[in-house]
């Protein structure tokens, strides 16, 4: 089964201290785009994330953010005492000086002053790791069982636009032998209109024989009913989706190879009803190709 790009994924641990939430959400990408925003607490963890993640997604635009709620009161911040009393001593020898009243409110004053607050950098604990990795893990968990939601719909979506492809390719089938008279029959119109002109019956057999030859379709029928087959291979190959190897790609290239065959068929079609034909071939095609994007 394939797995879409798009996606999204939440995962929450906790240790005694803290609660880790981690959210991640994905779009399509040719390669892996991942955009973190993790708290300066867990900062140091942003490489090792980084590398846990592109194992497990592999592809795509991903953004990962990061939350924590405190469970326990910490107390990370301090009065700067020896900075106030600096301050005390100024704003009380100012005064004196100046000849200025006594502050109404000495602690909105002090308070007020730079660096009177100290902030205490804290250092993560092996515990609170613990559960950024576990809510991390959570979260891409999530997030591949979205994309393999979301797969098994790509997947219904290309069997039928395929189906679709291969049922236009037999009505081909009775315009292809018609046509052969029609030409026969244009080409004997038009020699027949050039009064008085005498021409070998044999020579224009044979030549009437390279001309449909030309225009013989049977090697591009073979090769795309080929493509069809294998890109219904490719979708139902369950190997790849164990071992993290995106289809989308391959899927690609085979849908390029499809457009090869359709538009030689287009070429070599000379006639009408088989050109529409055509047309519908392509509008199927297209819309494989727009969703073969979100396939990872």
């Amino acid at each position: 089964m394939i797995l879409s790009m798009t996606g999204f994924g939440r995962g929450t641990a906790a240790s005694a201290t803290r609660k880790v939430t981690v959210e991640i959400k994905s779009l399509n990408s040719k390669q892996l785009d991942l955009f973190m925003r993790v708290p300066s607490y867990f900062r140091e963890m942003e490489i090792e994330l980084r590398t846990m993640l592109a194992a497990e997604l592999e592809r795509g635009k991903v953004e990962m953010s990061v939350s924590i709620e405190n469970t326990v009161a910490h107390a990370t911040a301090s009065l700067n005492i020896g900075a106030l009393e600096n301050y005390r001593a100024q704003i009380t020898e100012m005064q004196q000086q100046l000849g200025l009243p006594e502050p109404a409110d000495w602690y909105a004053t002090l308070l007020r002053m730079p660096d009177t607050m100290q902030t205490k950098a804290e250092e993560m604990d092996s515990a609170d790791r613990e559960a950024l990795v576990e809510a991390t893990r959570l979260a891409a968990a999530a997030l591949t069982n979205f994309r393999l939601t979301e797969g098994s719909k790509l997947y219904a979506f290309f069997c039928e636009k395929i189906k679709n492809i291969g049922n236009l390719l037999k009505e081909i089938e009775p315009y292809e032998q018609s046509r052969v008279g029609k030409i026969r029959q244009r080409l004997e119109d038009q020699l027949a209109s050039l009064h008085g002109v005498d021409y070998d019956k044999g020579r224009l057999e044979q030549e009437l024989i390279f001309y449909i030859e030309k225009l013989d379709v049977s090697e591009e029928k073979l090769r795309l009913r080929s493509h069809l087959d294998y890109f219904i291979e490719t979708l139902g190959t369950p190997e790849l989706v164990r071992h993290g190897a995106g289809q989308g790609k391959k899927l690609g290239f085979i849908a390029q190879e499809m457009g090869r065959e359709i538009n030689t068929l287009g070429s070599k079609s000379n006639d009408a009803e088989m050109q529409k034909i055509v047309v519908k071939m392509k509008d199927e095609l297209e819309q494989i190709k727009e969703q073969v994007l979100n396939v990872l």
